[in-house]
């Protein structure tokens, strides 16, 4: 199901606010046991990915391509994100 930002063809922008992305279609793929704090995702009919903070659902989106998003997931994996963590 397409979100009414992608349904009515609005531009979609990095840093524009999530809610216009509408509620449908996000997912939780990096949820732990943090209490529910954690990243959403929704892939956007263009094939890039929005990604929000789950705290604050009508924060900002950040906007990704299929490569910037792709690199990142390597490169954590790969350990290049550790430094986060310490």
């Amino acid at each position: 199901m397409q979100s009414q930002t992608q349904a009515s063809h609005m531009p979609v922008y990095n840093g524009m606010p999530a809610r216009e992305l509408g509620s449908e279609g996000w997912h939780k793929p990096w949820s732990g046991g943090n209490g529910g704090n954690c990243l959403e995702a929704m892939k956007l009919a263009d094939g890039r990915i929005a990604v929000r903070q789950s705290t604050d659902p009508d924060g900002p989106a950040l906007i990704y391509t299929p490569d910037e998003m792709n690199a990142f997931i390597q490169g954590a994996k790969a350990g290049a994100a550790d430094f986060l963590l310490s």
